[in-house]
């Protein structure tokens, strides 16, 4: 979705700079996202560091960088870290984490969710943030107030979550074009989050504080278990003789997608919805059989679907009687 209004403008810390209503500077386009300023004419241009070289940062400064920031330093410890760096940020140097804050305007904190509170409390401790320097973290889970150790040194927080999965390579860079962002700030500091969102092609969707955890396990249950119930599938058709799994179901699981984004519930189908108890007791029987470990995977997915289905008028109540019967056998077993 693009959006047709100015890109905010803001001193960075977080006081706007005026915009002409009557003549907007035109938001960069998408995914190539040419900007109409030459990077040298463009205000507040940040220098940009990474903590934690994992598959997000780097991506993200990279996109920085297309806007006309400057990636000045990178932290990482594994071969695998430095690689992501050297690829997407060539000629960054690796630095130690505090010499990275001691570098950079604008800080990326992206580690891994339950790290990040030791690792702000460890920059706290040090008096490694400078009055005045944007402290960006990544986390779905958290807000800004896990970044509060750090105000007391005059740190301006933001949390940035990009609802996206990521490679670690230059793939990731296009694929933020159109994403949408988790975004908590601090009143103050709204128009810079949002500046910096829009500046790497994403679209800033706002998030209480108190609702991250909820937000975030929204994602997780969407993205990450999808790919588990992916991997599951490709290898029960292997077993079942298919030799391209992954052809198979592309067509079958774009659609299933693209008509659930479309339609929510109504896009319901298969034994479950249609109450076909018999088919169902069929396919925990060879899941048994074959592939145990997704018995229970699959009765608690078939159960939430038959609620589902149930509620929205899809499934008759005459046959859900039965279909329930041959779940909550099949989980009794399972239990």
């Amino acid at each position: 979705m693009t959006r047709n209004r100015p890109v905010p403008r803001a001193d960075w810390n977080g006081r706007p700079h005026p915009v002409n209503p009557a003549s907007p500077e035109p938001r960069p386009s998408r995914p190539s996202r040419p900007d109409p300023l030459d990077p040298k004419d463009r205000p507040a241009r940040l220098s940009v560091g990474v903590v934690g070289a994992g598959r997000v940062g780097p991506a993200l400064a990279a996109s920085l960088q297309l806007a006309g920031h400057r990636p000045v330093a990178v932290s990482g410890v594994s071969d695998a870290s430095v690689r992501r760096a050297g690829a997407l940020l060539p000629d960054v140097p690796l630095v130690p984490p505090a010499e990275v804050l001691a570098r950079a305007e604008l800080v990326l904190l992206t580690v891994p969710d339950d790290a990040l509170p030791g690792l702000v409390e460890g920059f706290a401790d040090t008096g490694a943030v400078r009055p005045g320097q944007l402290v960006v973290h990544t986390s779905g889970r958290h807000g800004t107030r896990v970044l509060d150790p750090l105000l007391r040194a005059g740190a301006l927080p933001l949390a940035l979550h990009p609802a996206m999965t990521f490679t670690g390579t230059a793939v990731d860079v296009q694929r933020l074009a159109g994403c949408s962002f988790g975004v908590t700030a601090p009143d103050e500091l709204r128009l810079a989050a949002e500046a910096l969102v829009i500046e790497m092609g994403g679209e800033p969707e706002w998030i209480a504080e108190e609702m991250r955890p909820l937000y975030h396990a929204a994602l997780a249950l969407g993205a990450n278990h999808l790919v588990t119930l992916v991997a599951e599938s490709m290898e029960l058709l292997r077993a079942a003789g298919v030799g391209a799994p992954d052809r198979m179901l592309g067509p079958l699981l774009g659609a299933a997608l693209d008509n659930a984004l479309r339609s929510g519930d109504a896009a319901l189908t298969g034994p479950v919805a249609r109450g076909d108890a018999g088919t169902v007791a069929a396919h925990v029987t060879e899941l048994r059989k074959h592939a145990p470990a997704t018995v229970a995977g699959y009765l608690a997915m078939a159960r939430a679907t038959a609620d589902r289905a149930l509620a929205h008028g899809l499934l008759k109540p005459e046959l859900a009687e039965d279909l329930l019967d041959v779940l909550a056998h099949g989980a009794e077993e399972t239990r």
